[in-house]
């Protein structure tokens, strides 16, 4: 007969090998270094092991732990987990369409939002029916040109949707202004900024809602996974049924609508409309390990961010790359360049130098979304001619930033990008 084995005594056997697995990572000039490496250990991965033997994965009690700490690690009051970045910025305008709220954006109204993005930075509000209004973004920061806003601004303004790209911070004291000015909401999508901040306050805490991803590649991994912030309590119990079906489970005002309702059985009661977007217990497992690393991610990603800045500094006639500013903390999602129109050569020669010699490169996100040919299919409008986000499609890219780069990985990338830019000195 085979003895049974209880879970603490399996976690017990579990844990060596574990542990022993993932103590080892040497580089060499022959690795690749890839745009992302995994962000998680041993800890994620017991945290993991635990869940699936207890047998409850679905969304429980991680998921809801790793909500609280996140929302807290910001500064907002609600947070709602959800399965994608994607998911979450669905979410977020779906949220801000529901005829239950008092003003909901309608179909035909219009969004603000830049050209520079990412794809599913701008889908949603096509599925409200709503007509995004694209600016375009300060060559500098690669966020909105706020300078532009009121020449966007029409009698249909419903919201402006600003993006963190790459993890620099938008102008948020002109946005919350421009907004409690016109009576438009402010969605923040921080899906590449988590720990950003603009004057010392963490983007995601200024707007109306927010969004952050955790996918893979992202600062810290869910695998994938995505998150839901608002400090109005309206919003955050709508959230909590779209994000379900519609049912009123993990509403905080469910006693009260179990009530109001009382011929229908509470456990199966929808009050709106509804989606399955929920996250897993494992989803929740890799969260709360990984919140708890996130600032030492981050300080690493500042460290190879500096180093790079200061070293390339003699080569800004051929390449635009970012500057340390006072007034914000960078997230550094990625390390962006863009060739100068009059560098003597173009981005294909400089992005192969690099991915010949294992350096993974990436085009900054979707470029100009309206060159993409799925724009064809929508409505939108576009406020002059968008020359930057085109010019950076055109002539920029990035490459990976992120916990796995230390001194030897940082100094081997810099040594690759200046045995190219010499030859042009």
């Amino acid at each position: 007969m085979v003895k049974k084995v209880d879970k603490k005594e399996a976690m017990k056997k579990i844990k060596p090998i574990i542990q022993e697995y993932f103590n080892s990572n040497d580089f060499t000039e022959s690795s690749k270094i890839k745009l992302v490496v995994p962000s998680y250990g041993e800890h994620e991965v017991l945290e993991v092991i635990d869940s699936l033997l207890s047998t409850y994965v679905t969304m429980g009690e991680k998921v809801y732990s790793f909500e609280e700490q996140f929302s807290k690690y910001i500064g907002c009051k609600y947070a709602t987990m959800v399965n994608s970045g994607s998911s979450a910025n669905l979410l977020a305008l779906q949220a801000l369409a529901n005829p239950t709220l008092e003003n909901p954006i309608k179909p035909g109204d219009e969004i603000i939002t830049t050209s520079l993005t990412w794809s599913t930075s701008v889908f949603p509000i096509f599925d409200i029916n709503a007509i995004p209004v694209f600016v375009d973004v300060n060559k500098d920061s690669l966020t909105i040109d706020v300078k532009q806003l009121e020449t966007a601004l029409t009698s249909k303004t419903k919201a402006v949707l600003a993006v963190h790209l790459l993890g620099h911070p938008c102008q948020m004291d002109v946005l919350v202004d421009f907004c409690e000015k016109n009576d438009l909401y402010l969605i923040e999508d921080c899906c590449e900024a988590h720990g950003a901040e603009w004057n010392g306050k963490k983007v995601g805490s200024f707007g109306h809602i927010s969004t952050y991803s955790f996918f893979f590649s992202h600062h810290i991994s869910t695998i994938e996974g995505g998150i839901v912030l608002t400090n109005i309590d309206e919003i955050n119990q709508l959230l909590k049924s779209l994000r379900a079906h519609g049912w009123i489970r993990e509403r905080n005002d469910k006693t009260e609508l179990a009530r109001k309702y009382n011929h229908i059985d509470p456990r199966f009661l929808f009050v709106n409309k509804g989606y399955n977007l929920r996250p897993t217990e494992i989803q929740g497992a890799f969260g709360i390990h990984q919140l708890k690393k996130l600032e030492t991610f981050l300080k690493i990603r500042e460290e190879n961010a500096k180093f790079w800045i200061d070293n390339l500094e003699e080569y800004r006639k051929f390449i635009h790359i970012p500057k340390i500013e006072e007034n914000i903390r960078h997230a550094w999602f990625g390390f962006p360049i863009i060739i100068s129109e009059k560098a003597g050569f173009k981005r294909e020669n400089f992005v192969k130098h690099l991915e010949k010699n294992n350096i993974e490169t990436r085009p900054i996100m979707a470029g100009n979304i309206i060159e993409q040919p799925a724009m064809n299919y929508y409505k939108w409008k576009q406020i002059g001619p968008l020359e930057n986000s085109s010019r950076i499609m055109k002539n920029g890219f990035f490459f990976g930033n992120h916990s796995g780069i230390k001194q030897k990985e940082r100094e081997y990338i810099l040594k690759i990008i200046q045995s190219f830019l010499d030859h042009y000195i």
